[in-house]
């Protein structure tokens, strides 16, 4: 089976900072992977890049056979790499049911209402709210909003970097439960976490990101099983 994300020697940064210094990283389809580092590691910066928001400088971004690198972020969308970023990003003066349906403004369209009813039913507390101003959810409500907006474009590959992030363990444990539903209809996710166990637990393969490299590439239970890799990367 071809990798629908292959990342061969990826180079990007800011200015005169290079942040990825040659990633290599693969997405199988219907795969969860969990790409694990920390603050500062460069895991924001390959998002960002993966999705057109940030220059390549190097190396290539394939998605299902495709040469992405350098094309814009709508064109991204467009191919069905879908990136719900870190701090959730709704729109804060517009419902619940508006931040929804842009979601399919770039892709998706001629299903949104189909898919609305299949974020709703993913995600039923949103339907209990959706008429409410996104700006006044709850952080997991606003959490599970962004993620609905993201899959109401249709994504192949779903990127969601640091959705866990300012959660109370209870919506953390609910939200991780609801990541690993999503893998159940085949759709392929790049989990980018520093909740390190929840996120081993739901993945088919973990990558290990420290200074814009990838440290370790392997199963979940290998990086496990191997006392420095937890000692030197996870802290475990």
């Amino acid at each position: 089976m071809n990798a629908l994300l292959n990342v061969q020697g990826l180079k990007s940064g800011y200015g005169a900072i290079e942040v990825l210094r040659g990633v290599d990283l693969q997405v199988m389809p219907g795969e969860t992977v969990a790409l694990l580092g920390s603050n500062g590691a460069g895991k924001t910066t390959l998002n960002l890049t993966l999705s057109g928001l940030v220059a390549t400088r190097a190396g290539s971004v394939n998605f299902d056979g495709q040469n992405i690198s350098g094309l814009h972020y709508r064109k991204v969308v467009e191919h069905g790499l879908i990136h719900v970023p870190e701090g959730r990003k709704v729109f804060p003066n517009l419902s619940v049911h508006e931040n929804l349906e842009l979601g399919a403004f770039t892709r998706g369209r001629a299903n949104r209402a189909e898919n609305l009813e299949k974020a709703y039913a993913t995600f039923p507390r949103l339907k209990e709210r959706t008429a409410q101003l996104a700006g006044t959810l709850s952080g997991g409500e606003q959490q599970m909003l962004a993620i609905g907006r993201g899959l109401m474009a249709e994504p192949r590959l779903l990127i969601l970097d640091e959705p866990s992030l300012g959660l109370s363990p209870l919506l953390v444990e609910e939200l991780f439960g609801l990541i690993a539903q999503l893998r159940t209809g085949g759709l392929a996710v790049l989990l980018v976490e520093q909740n390190v166990g929840q996120s081993l637990d739901i993945a088919d393969r973990a990558y290990v990101m420290e200074n814009g490299l990838i440290r370790f590439s392997g199963t979940p239970a290998d990086l496990l099983a191997s006392d420095t890799l937890r000692q030197a990367y996870l802290g475990m």
